[in-house]
């Protein structure tokens, strides 16, 4: 039989109504037990006789004989536990520093067990038995030790702060719900905490999400600077070919032009770590902040998670990083050219524009944008390819990023072209950056002129025949290249791109100008 009890739990032997071990242990007629006093004084209590557990009513008041088999398990039960816990008191162990010891061990402070939030007081294994054994004080309410027990009691009615007043997030007694928080939204501490336990996992997952993206953010800080000294090796590069090409008439240029570039690359990477060190920041007050969120939703401690609450619940203040960034390298040949004497202007010039073009070639895609594609007429008809107009747009439009294309257009006698917000027809519009097209155009054999506000007439060097537009969304820029001399041929600068633009192209003759 005591092997037997050995392999019971405790709650097998534990009156529903006292909580406690059995005493004097009766069955009813539905099959429940309980300690004899209890059931008695609970049905001297109702007008109904029922049974507690599953409320089947007995119209006639049942007689109530002790369950002798109950009752011995129950006393071996306690005795059992009595003598695990005798045995193990040698075990215990002293307090150590930052530990909580037992209020009532005299000379050598043992390391409390749990702490009682009815007596206010912590206790070791052995001066904690008389909680587990006793029937009086089976019924208080023990935690995890904790020092301060008196921060536990309202200091207005010393009473324990059992309960959570909403309407003024703080924790009261219940005296306190019949005079200050009378009308106020109060509820048990344990329903509050299980509130509050939930909102600090929810913002412990907000802040390992916003950790997430800061080292994002630093990867791809870190790209851009690679990204960047490549770009600045490659100008450096064309700048030593640059001035070499003009031997000793340019070494001071060529000199000015890597210091210049190295010195912008130097700040480039200067901001990058300071952006990285500020994020490497924020990450590490973040990780503080989880760890410390982290260790409150695990508490046990109702009181401690609730007055902790409202100071850990909101992630630390951080920068918003969306809209930091590092821009890559941008050339300075052109700056340091424009110093180089006048005398070698027109060679200097050819070789930037050499240069350039391969700069924004290196962003060039595939667009479809066939002439002998035709748009349809305002009335619906249809234009074969011998008519005279013709409009076309690029099924693939561009929202961010840089583009490149080309067009042969020596062909035709009239054209336009460049980019486009929208797919109005050509005749309905007058082209023009306002109406949403940034045009170069041809509108007499020897007549080019880019469509702003108002139009400019353009000189290029030669007859065009091969044309090349650039675009940079982000930066508000489409530019124009003769594609065969590499010479630049105009630049819409400062725009505003909010809407999808689409590369463009007519044969129509322009009568805008």
């Amino acid at each position: 039989m005591a092997a037997a009890s050995c392999l019971l739990t405790e709650d097998q032997f534990l009156c529903s109504i006292c909580l406690d071990v059995f005493t004097d242990p009766v069955s009813i007629p539905c099959g429940h037990n309980f300690c004899k006093t209890c059931i008695t004084e609970n049905w001297n209590n109702n007008v109904q006789c029922q049974c507690p557990n599953c409320n089947k009513r007995f119209y006639t008041r049942p007689e109530l004989q002790i369950n002798t088999f109950i009752s011995e398990m129950a006393a071996q039960f306690r005795q059992s536990a009595q003598q695990k816990t005798s045995s193990s008191s040698s075990e215990q162990q002293v307090v150590e520093s930052g530990e909580v010891p037992c209020d009532v061990c005299t000379g050598t402070k043992l390391k409390a067990l749990k702490s009682c939030l009815v007596c206010l007081t912590s206790y070791c294994e052995t001066h904690l038995e008389p909680h587990l054994t006793t029937s009086g004080l089976r019924r208080h309410q023990l935690i995890d030790p904790v020092e301060n027990l008196e921060e536990r009691m309202c200091k207005k009615h010393d009473k324990l702060l059992e309960l959570f007043c909403k309407t003024d997030q703080m924790c009261v007694c219940v005296l306190c719900t019949i005079s200050d928080h009378k009308t106020h939204d109060v509820v048990p501490v344990k329903e509050e905490y299980d509130i509050k336990k939930a909102e600090l996992e929810k913002t412990e997952a907000e802040i390992h999400q916003m950790i997430q993206k800061r080292r994002l953010k630093i990867e791809e800080i870190k790209a851009s600077v690679q990204l960047s000294n490549k770009d600045a090796d490659r100008e450096i590069a064309e700048g030593v070919q640059v001035f070499t090409a003009l031997k000793e008439s340019v070494e001071r240029g060529q000199a000015e032009l890597i210091k210049t570039i190295k010195e912008k690359q130097r700040t480039t990477e200067q901001q990058a770590e300071d952006f990285i060190k500020e994020l490497e920041q924020e990450i590490s007050d973040l990780n503080k902040r989880s760890s410390e969120v982290e260790q409150l939703s695990q508490s046990e401690d109702h009181l401690h998670l609730l007055q902790m609450h409202s100071s850990l619940d909101t992630a630390p203040p951080t920068k918003d990083w969306t809209e930091v960034s590092i821009h890559p390298y941008e050339g300075a040949v052109v700056r340091a050219v424009a110093q180089l004497e006048e005398t070698l202007g027109n060679q200097m010039k050819k070789l930037l524009s050499d240069g350039e073009l391969k700069r924004v070639q290196q962003f060039a895609v595939d667009v479809t944008l066939d002439p002998d594609v035709v748009h349809p007429r305002p009335d619906g008809q249809q234009i074969n390819k011998r008519d005279d107009c013709r409009c076309v747009l690029s099924e693939q439009g561009f929202t961010s990023g840089k583009f490149y294309f080309e067009l042969q257009v020596e062909r035709w006698s009239t054209w336009t072209l460049g980019v486009a917000r929208n797919r109005l027809r050509l005749r309905e519009v007058t082209l023009s950056p306002k109406n949403g097209y940034w045009t170069v155009c041809l509108t007499h054999p020897t007549k080019y002129y880019a469509t702003a506000d108002p139009p400019v007439r353009l000189y290029p060097m030669s007859q065009l025949k091969k044309v090349g537009v650039f675009l940079d969304y982000e930066e508000g820029l489409v530019s124009f290249y003769d594609a065969d001399t590499a010479v630049p041929i105009y630049s819409f600068t400062g725009c505003t791109f909010t809407e999808k633009l689409f590369p463009f192209f007519s044969s129509c003759p322009n009568d805008s100008f």
